[in-house]
């Protein structure tokens, strides 16, 4: 199963090299310096977990992965703009961490900022980009609101749906998907990766209005207790 998710999730259709290269050196403005961050967990046993979907989506815009503070960073090059690719080595429950780290570090302004996070108030493979927003019990969002000084940064909604009972969230955030989703997966994968381009080339509003057709289908609110974004370290 782990070699079919990875040949599923493989970057062969990534954007071509007309639209997408990798950077140069040169300085750039950082009005033209984007920072997408992909949510999840680092390691093998997280890999193709439902919590890590951020991770997979920046995957499939690049191979060129390597090492850097608090993660994996990719650097593109998209219709003139600089795309850092960034996904956090902190746990989720950390990734405030990272995040703040390289806005500070590439003069990044938080408009020019997107977070790809999984939602399980989302029918699974429904996308919805938003400006801003609650963190709607998600670790990750939480801690980046915390660290960057509030909620009013660019995020993309990857559904998960909501197929477990009371009680077992954290398990099922942290289970792989199933075989029969994994067609579906694949497309929406390569979807929310067009919409993270986009956000870049012709900005937010016009990749909302392109993008999020329809109103999201709203689920029944967790209780108090539940939250996403489970740290293995904290649970």
């Amino acid at each position: 199963m782990l070699k079919l998710l990875r040949r599923l999730f493989s970057t062969k259709d990534q954007p071509t090299k007309d639209s997408t290269s990798q950077l140069t050196n040169e300085p750039i403005d950082p009005a033209m310096k984007f920072l997408i961050v992909g949510l999840g967990n680092p390691g093998p046993k997280y890999e193709n977990t439902r919590h890590n979907i951020g991770f997979r989506v920046l995957e499939h815009l690049s191979e060129d992965w390597s090492s850097c503070s608090h993660g994996q960073m990719a650097k593109i090059k998209h219709r003139g703009k600089q795309v850092l690719l960034l996904k956090p080595d902190t746990f989720m429950n950390l990734s405030g961490k990272a995040v703040r780290y390289w806005m500070q570090k590439e003069n990044i302004p938080k408009e020019n900022v997107l977070v790809i996070v999984d939602d399980l108030h989302l029918e699974f493979a429904a996308l919805r980009l938003r400006g801003k927003g609650s963190d709607a019990g998600h670790n990750g969002l939480k801690s980046i609101d915390q660290l960057t000084g509030g909620n009013n940064y660019a995020r993309l909604r990857f559904g998960i749906g909501r197929d477990f009972q009371p009680g077992q969230q954290a398990d099922y955030v942290l289970s792989e998907w199933r075989s029969d989703e994994l067609k579906k997966l694949v497309e929406t994968i390569k979807t929310a990766a067009e919409m993270s381009l986009s956000f870049c080339a012709h900005g937010l509003q016009n990749t909302m209005n392109k993008f999020n057709v329809g109103k999201p289908k709203k689920k029944k609110e967790p209780k108090k207790e539940d939250e996403q974004g489970i740290d293995e370290e904290k649970k």
